[in-house]
């Protein structure tokens, strides 16, 4: 980045441009599978943690299955019925089926939701260009004030520029959290996919598929999100104009900015929330 010569311009700019890049590596981040994620290092642990769970998830599947049997019948004579020994022979199965292909079961979960994402954000592009850019108004204000005069803005400037930086690491955070929420719902599937086999448990596995779907879904909300904070970046700041003293113009440019941001954080934050009460988790 080539420096304006003002200290002032150059602390807000370089604020903004960690901002910026923190967006665009969002879009990295959400855009991506979890096998293609930090080169498929992470992906290959988990995938041995779940491979090795699997031998525990069709153990506890008998005995889950057993303990369905013994609820749902109340003597042998039921067992010998075919419409219910094929029932209970269907259900093994396919509980079985759950827990032998889980791995498959939960990517074809995440590509649904990543094919929603990508729907939704399909006439956006992506958020390379949801940036915030200093206006040149408000740049060429600050360049034209006396040493003296740009006191108060350093102060101003420190402030926020400090937010600006500690909300940009936050929301990266809440968009790395998401991954290892991924990840271990991948790794442990195999327990909660065994309660299949059992009728009474089979809400647990239930509610396990739904919660992962919400977790696969942060991601659109996540984009979403970002989509409408590039809407207020691109407008032209509010409460500005050019009678105000540059520390008044910084200050309500900055005040305004970081609302914005504030927003965005709270919703990524909370987009594990609003997926999960889509799917009435």
């Amino acid at each position: 980045m080539q420096s304006s010569g003002n200290w002032v311009v150059d602390n807000i700019v370089n604020a903004l441009n960690t901002w910026n890049e923190k967006m665009a590596e969002i879009w990295q981040l959400v855009s991506q599978s979890p096998q293609n994620f930090k080169g498929g290092t992470v992906w290959r642990v988990i995938e041995g943690i779940h491979n090795s769970l699997v031998a525990v998830g069709l153990a506890l599947l008998v005995l889950f299955f057993v303990m369905g049997i013994m609820k749902s019948t109340l003597n042998l004579t039921e067992l010998k019925r075919p419409e219910q020994a094929v029932r209970f022979f269907l259900r093994f199965v396919l509980a079985k089926t759950a827990v032998t292909y889980g791995m498959d079961i939960m990517m074809a979960i995440f590509k649904i939701c990543q094919g929603v994402m990508q729907t939704a954000t399909s006439r956006f592009g992506s958020l390379t260009g949801a940036t915030a850019v200093l206006p040149d108004a408000i740049k060429q204000k600050i360049i034209a004030v006396g040493f003296w005069e740009s006191i108060p803005l350093w102060a101003v400037t420190i402030l926020g520029s400090l937010f600006i930086t500690v909300l940009s690491f936050v929301m990266i955070m809440s968009v790395y959290g998401r991954f290892f929420r991924l990840y271990t719902y991948t790794a442990l599937a195999p327990i909660p996919l065994s309660t299949f086999a059992g009728e009474s448990t089979s809400s647990i596995g239930v509610h396990f598929l739904k919660s992962y779907a919400g977790v696969c879904l942060e991601s659109a909300v996540i984009v979403i999100a970002c989509m409408i904070f590039s809407a207020f970046a691109s407008g032209s700041p509010a409460n500005i104009n050019e009678s105000m003293s540059a520390t008044n113009i910084v200050w309500s440019y900055i005040g305004e900015t970081i609302f914005s941001m504030l927003i965005l954080v709270g919703a990524i934050k909370m987009s594990d929330r609003i997926s999960k009460e889509m799917l009435g988790l």
